[in-house]
This record gives C-alpha cells, sequence and structure tokens, in this order.
C-alpha cells in the first residue's frame, strides 16, 4: 500500500508539472525586448554579462547592483536622470536577467566580488559609487569592506546581509523539495503573490512590470541558478566588515518594507562608522520602482555633497 500511495503521489505530481510546464524563453526573443540600444554584453572573469553603461565618460562612476531576482532594468528610472550627469554602470548579475547562469556554477558572494572588481577593471572604471538594493546592497557592502581603495561612496537600499529567523550565520540555507520543481513550472499567481509584498503600493507591480520579471526569470538557466545559489548564500557575521567601510554611506529604506525590515537599518546605523539614514516613509523594498522620484531626490543630495 506504501508503495501504490507514493506511485500515486508522483503520479498526480506528473500530471500537475504536465500542465503546468513552463520552458525557459528563447533567448533571441528576450534578447530582441530586452538588450536593445544601449544594452551591450562583455565578457567579463569568464562570464557573459548583459550590460548598460551610459553617461559621459569622464564623469564620476556610479555602478548600480540589483537585488534577488531582478535585473538591470529595475533602475530604468534612475538611469534616464543620472546619465545626464553621471557615468551610469548597471549589469545583471550572474544568474540573472540576459547573464544568466555562471559557466562556473559559483554565486557565493566572494564569486560576485571577483566579477564585479573585474568588471570595473575592464571599463577602466578606478573608482565608483557603489549603489545596491537588498542581496545588491550586501555584495556592494562587502565590496568596499574589501576593495575601500575602488569605492568612492556607498548607497544600500534596504541591504541584505544581517541574519535572521531561518537564516543562521555560517549555515548554507536547505533548498525547499518543492523548489526542486522551479526549473520546470513558473506559475504566474505564484510568482505576482511573491512580488507584489516588496511594493506598499501594489498598484505600481502594472501587468508590464510583471511580465518583465517573469520573463527574466524564464531566461535560460536562471531558474537552475537561482536554485544553485541558495545553498551558497552563506551569510557571515557583518560587522567586522561593516567597521571597515570608512566612505560616506548613505542608507536609503522604505518604511514599509516587508522584505528586509526598516529596523534592520539601525543594525546598521550600529556599527557604520560614517552612515546617514533616509527613510521614504510608506514605501516598500524598490523605491528606484515604486518612488523613483523621491528616492532619487534622496540619491542626488547625498552624491553632491
Amino acid at each position: 500500500m506504501a508503495k501504490l500511495a507514493l506511485f500515486l503521489c508522483v503520479l498526480v505530481l506528473l500530471c500537475a508539472m504536465a500542465g503546468l510546464y513552463t520552458p525557459d524563453k528563447p533567448r533571441a526573443a528576450l534578447e530582441a525586448v530586452y538588450a536593445k540600444p544601449p544594452s551591450m554584453f562583455v565578457q567579463v572573469a569568464g562570464v557573459r554579462l548583459h550590460l548598460r553603461d551610459t553617461g559621459p565618460r569622464d564623469a564620476p562612476a556610479v555602478i548600480l547592483l540589483h537585488g534577488f531576482g531582478a535585473s538591470l532594468h529595475t533602475w530604468d528610472a534612475w538611469a534616464r536622470s543620472l546619465d545626464a550627469t553621471y557615468r551610469v554602470i548597471r549589469f545583471d548579475l550572474p544568474g540573472f536577467g540576459l547573464t544568466g547562469a555562471d559557466p562556473t556554477g559559483d554565486y557565493s558572494d566572494a564569486r560576485s566580488l571577483t566579477v564585479l572588481l573585474a568588471l570595473m577593471d575592464h571599463l577602466g572604471v578606478a573608482r565608483a559609487t557603489l549603489v545596491g538594493n537588498s542581496m545588491g546592497g550586501r555584495i556592494a557592502w562587502q565590496f568596499a569592506a574589501t576593495y575601500p581603495q575602488r569605492v568612492a561612496k556607498l548607497v544600500l537600499i534596504a541591504p541584505d546581509g544581517f541574519a535572521s529567523p531561518g537564516q543562521a550565520y555560517g549555515v548554507a540555507p536547505t533548498v525547499p523539495l518543492m523548489m526542486k520543481v522551479l526549473p520546470y513550472v513558473l506559475p504566474a499567481p505564484l510568482l505576482r503573490a511573491t512580488l507584489a509584498p516588496a511594493y506598499a503600493d501594489r498598484t505600481v507591480l502594472t501587468e508590464a512590470l510583471f511580465n518583465r520579471y517573469r520573463d527574466m526569470m524564464l531566461a535560460p538557466g536562471v531558474r537552475r541558478a537561482i536554485l544553485a545559489r541558495m545553498p551558497q548564500t552563506v551569510l557571515v557575521p557583518p560587522e567586522p566588515l561593516l567597521r571597515r567601510i570608512q566612505v560616506p554611506t548613505l542608507l536609503l529604506w522604505g518604511t514599509k518594507d516587508a522584505m528586509v525590515p526598516f529596523s534592520n537599518a539601525a543594525d546598521y546605523q550600529r556599527v557604520l562608522p560614517n552612515a546617514r539614514l533616509a527613510a521614504l516613509d510608506g514605501v516598500g523594498h524598490l523605491p528606484q520602482e515604486e518612488v523613483p522620484d523621491r528616492s532619487l531626490a534622496a540619491l542626488r543630495t547625498f552624491l553632491e555633497q
């Protein structure tokens, strides 16, 4: 009976997957829509990066690092304004967007730092302001602590990095069994329910914006890369690294952030020696998308000081 029950469960699961099966979208079709100029592709540290590098080449450089599951497009509104006076560099981190899978299979934070350093060298950028959102914020502050001579200023938008319920320091996260079907299925209602809490104003998640996020998840190899990344994201106690960072730092945080709570800003202020906080009242986890003008004003003030 036990074997029969197991067989029936597997059969039901297979039938469900057959009805929900969602293959990757062809790369050429996605690039035709999402990699129009000024997009380019560059080979850096063994990975083909989807990159946009706009603005005057002799202007101060600003590098924008997106969060988990996002892409360089999350910065569209900011880039349209910033690149009049700054050199704005943004790219799909390995494992996401049109960069896709890293051939090395390494999605550790150390690998992210290596790729970012190699990209700066490739582009001839000796020093830049780093701006990172969520996971990108964690990469940004680790880079600033490791390569201080390459960072002029630091902007952390609801950065990840402190331990939270379910993720302790030094412990590899466990990938839930049901997540293993991610490369084969991507139900739109489930993805929408996952994305919606990132916005305090849910109307910001328009059909066009949702479709872009979904298409980036359906880029070749991205879902498998996400699964590979999860157990490689091993947090280390951040305080020793954060205390090394001496450059001016802006913490930009929505008070209604449901992904990385606004209260976490106090942890960063406690250990970052030269940080200030810009609180965005009533805003969620993605201020660059939800309130681009208001969040950009805070950024500009900081950059111009």
